[in-house]
């Protein structure tokens, strides 16, 4: 008995050629058909993700082979794409694009995971020209397989014949395009889409969602990107599902067994998630949420984690909810055990100045402060090797210390290329804290490393 799903990775020649705008119109196209749709990301942007549940309905994946393993990518994408019906990737910037050279690039994980590749090109100032583009992309390198191309901002029939013409020509098939329509676009900020309560971002995806169908061949999309799971049972069936939870993990330090309250932020301030991660911190307990924002009191919690976010956004609400401000205070002031990252390192910290100038008086658990006044962009992924264990992640940010406190470094910190970077991790108490986004799915010993941490100290 076949078992015949959709599966595909949708890349462009470079930035700005439409890949996510095309990505969130059809994740909700084929989830109103009916369809079990299942949203990837190449790269380590955790925005885009967000956009990709909001359409999908479920939770957005990061695919990064520089963060993680090859077979942890393998896992991942096994795992989640044996329980949907479509399977739909976005690339990231241009198809060969990554950390170096084609390292962690759009067409590596295409040549991993055997994604064919639909081409989204940004048509708006070329006809026939896109023939040898599309030949190039095409016959670059054989581990991938250019199936399709979908072109954007096409305003007539006769522009679209000459596309047409053009894949014809290289062996790649036209699938339609979307005409420019002001209507359809969604403002950028920072890294990747905004996310702001000003845009509607449902009704833009809601109108993209009727909108492609007319001009894009969804029917022959699926046909051409369909694959027999069946005929690889090995390549998408698991034994365990418990598979992000890869690897060994560490002893703790009493060799007890640990069932932790682990307690996250999530609300406008604070909602750069790996979703993986979060998957990883459920085998250390059980995972509860919060809101900096608008709750007034910590729960009572083992394990305290302030990921990334637009806390600059909010500045002024996250310094007036002092009732929230002191309860963290006192959690990390009695040792409590903490973790955060960018946005929250900026809330732990004095004070935290917007790029008006205006400052905020943050937590105060950390002796540093940020401004994001005179800034200067930090981007860029980044090695960690702390105490014998190596972690991933990634680094981007406009704030800049403006003001920190000297320790001894707990960790060394390098880009890409292994060039020694400024990012730290900081500590005070058990408080944790760095600049970097770590992806610690596939490394829960860095998890585990942490409470170890907290455990060497506490007496039992």
């Amino acid at each position: 008995m076949t078992n015949l799903k959709s599966s595909f990775l949708i890349a462009a020649p470079s930035s700005n050629s439409g890949k996510t705008t095309l990505t969130l119109g059809l994740l909700r196209a084929l989830r109103e058909r009916g369809l079990g749709v299942q949203a990837f990301k190449c790269g380590p942007d955790y925005i885009d993700t967000i956009h990709h549940t909001t359409a999908s309905g479920r939770p957005g994946l990061n695919l990064d082979t520089f963060m993680a393993s090859e077979a942890h990518m393998r896992t991942v994408y096994t795992h989640y794409a044996s329980r949907a019906d479509v399977s739909v990737a976005e690339g990231v910037m241009g198809l060969f694009d990554g950390a170096d050279k084609m390292k962690g690039s759009s067409a590596e994980i295409a040549a991993l995971l055997d994604m064919p590749v639909v081409l989204v090109i940004n048509a708006q100032s070329m006809a026939y020209s896109a023939a040898p583009l599309i030949y190039g992309l095409k016959n670059f390198h054989p581990g991938i397989r250019v199936v399709g191309a979908i072109f954007n901002f096409v305003n007539t029939e006769s522009h679209y014949r000459f596309l047409q013409d053009a894949c014809a020509d290289v062996g790649v098939e036209a699938l339609g395009y979307l005409p420019k329509n002001e209507a359809l676009h969604i403002p950028s900020r920072h890294l990747g889409l905004h996310i702001s309560t000003e845009t509607d971002y449902e009704q833009i995806i809601q109108r993209l969602a009727e909108v492609i169908p007319r001009t894009v061949n969804l029917d022959r999309l699926l046909e051409i990107t369909a694959m027999d799971y069946a005929a690889e049972p090995g390549r998408i069936l698991v034994e365990n599902d418990g598979i992000l939870n890869t690897g060994n993990h560490p002893e703790p330090a009493n060799g007890k067994p640990q069932k932790l309250r682990i307690t996250i932020a999530r609300d406008e301030a604070f909602s750069f998630l790996y979703h993986q991660n979060i998957e990883c911190l459920r085998a250390f307990g059980e995972v509860q949420w919060f809101s900096p924002l608008n709750d007034k009191v910590l729960p009572e919690t083992d394990f305290l984690y302030l990921p990334g976010g637009y806390p600059e956004l909010f500045a002024k609400e996250l310094s007036d909810n002092q009732c929230m401000i002191e309860s963290i205070r006192n959690y990390c002031g009695n040792g409590g055990l903490a973790y955060a990252e960018c946005g929250g390192l900026m809330y732990l910290g004095r004070e935290l100045t917007d790029s008006r100038g205006n400052a905020f008086k943050m937590a105060g658990v950390l002796d540093l402060a940020t401004t994001l006044q005179h800034s200067k962009m930090t981007l860029g992924y980044r090695v960690m090797h702390w105490d014998g264990l190596e972690i991933r992640g990634h680094e981007f940010h406009y704030s800049v210390l403006k003001e920190s406190f000297v320790q001894v470094p707990l960790a060394q910190m390098t880009n890409a290329r292994g060039v020694t970077v400024d990012t730290q991790l900081f500590r005070v108490q058990n408080t944790f804290a760095t600049y970097t986004h770590f992806y610690w799915a596939g490394k829960p010993g860095f998890i585990q490393h942490l409470i170890n941490q907290k455990t060497a100290e506490s007496p039992q």
